[in-house]
């Protein structure tokens, strides 16, 4: 059986580590070297970096920034944020990041997915989805880009089964109403989600417990979770989450600090 993944989430504006609420409200949560060190010596099994202004203010993710972090430490690492080239995907490989993802820019051009899914492999293209649910539906969601700014209208569920036949090699799913809020991850979405594609789906959005991370594996049938403000704000460690994960016999990477001290 395949590992669950616990993958930190480093939001990245102005070059310090951010986080809020439903994607506003950001306060700064420190340095993304600093934090980027301490999650992979914790014991994370990746990193994800976002720039999240990247998209916004139409510029390129910081490529120095990730080159730093990248040489700190020994997880793998995507980077997100404004990428919306193949040229810009090969310039963050080269700085040494093993994923890159893609979410505005692969909405409003597919082809991108597919181009570079070819050019890199499949399974260095992770597509963000950032999704928010349809007003009195619940079970339906709507596609957001630009930082969660403009809704395409773009069902969910249609396009992650889209991004899948075009090459992507996994789906960074978030909950915008969950994100921050701590409140637990909105596990009908990432059930939905993982149960129409084949392609490995990362939960983000509202962990605020060792049971909310449990669940988003179990009932969610993600196969990684996204961690943020619960990290950043040291309400749970990565150790504890894990330990608590082992203890309920799910497939978890050991952290290799606990057993060697």
């Amino acid at each position: 059986m395949v590992a669950l993944r616990l993958i930190p989430c480093l939001d990245v504006a102005n070059g310090r580590v951010v986080k809020g609420v439903n994607f506003v409200n950001l306060r700064d949560s420190g340095d993304p070297v600093e934090l980027a060190c301490k999650y992979s010596e914790a014991g994370a099994d990746e990193l994800v970096f976002l720039d999240i202004r990247a998209s916004v203010e139409n510029r390129k993710t910081l490529v120095d920034l990730v080159s730093r972090t990248a040489k700190s430490v020994k997880i793998p690492f995507t980077v997100g944020g404004g990428i919306n080239s193949i040229n810009s995907i090969n310039d963050l490989l080269r700085a040494g990041a093993d994923k890159v993802s893609l979410n505005s820019s692969a909405v409003k051009n597919p082809d991108i997915i597919s181009k570079s899914s070819t050019n890199f492999g499949t399974q260095c293209i992770v597509i963000a989805i950032d999704a928010r649910k349809k007003i009195n539906k619940y079970n339906e969601w709507e596609v957001y880009v630009k930082g969660g700014r403009e809704n395409t209208g773009l069902d969910v569920i249609s396009w992650a089964k889209k991004v899948e036949e075009l090459g992507a090699g996994e789906i960074l799913l978030t909950s915008m109403d969950g994100d921050g809020t701590q409140n637990g991850y909105d596990l009908l979405l990432t059930q939905t989600v993982a149960n129409a594609v084949n392609i490995p789906v990362i939960a983000s959005g509202g962990a605020g417990s060792v049971e909310d991370i449990y669940d988003v594996f179990t009932k969610g049938k993600a196969s990684a979770a996204l961690l943020a403000s619960l990290l950043h704000d040291k309400k749970l460690t990565i150790d504890e989450i894990k330990s608590f994960l082992i203890e309920k016999k799910l497939p978890m990477r050991p952290n290799l600090k606990t057993i060697y001290h």
